[in-house]
């Protein structure tokens, strides 16, 4: 998902500090013994973007798990969301996923 979005903006040539841009996952392991699953992950987006690309940008986010193969192959499976705090000029700006 990380490296879709960074398609996604990249396609939509917004310039995004690639420095600050970061995604930290983290997964919910269920099960006992020797037969564990993944039961869920969600991935928690960092990024700054200028003034102007703000709506491209949420719409980037808003469509990027529908171009992500992986997500695409285990979403029936374990439960995925994700969140992002983008740095918007000098506003910051929280956007949810659908789930999260």
């Amino acid at each position: 998902m990380y490296g879709t979005l960074r398609g996604a903006l990249a396609g939509r040539k917004i310039a995004f500090d690639r420095d600050s841009y970061r995604a930290t996952v983290q997964g919910r392991i269920v099960g006992v013994g020797r037969t564990i699953r993944i039961a869920s992950i969600h991935v928690d987006y960092e990024l700054a973007v200028p003034t102007d690309a703000r709506e491209a940008t949420e719409r980037a986010l808003a469509v990027h798990v529908q171009g992500c193969p992986a997500h695409q192959s285990v979403k029936d499976a374990i439960a995925i969301t994700w969140a992002a705090t983008m740095r918007v000029g000098d506003e910051i700006v929280a956007v949810r996923g659908e789930g999260a």
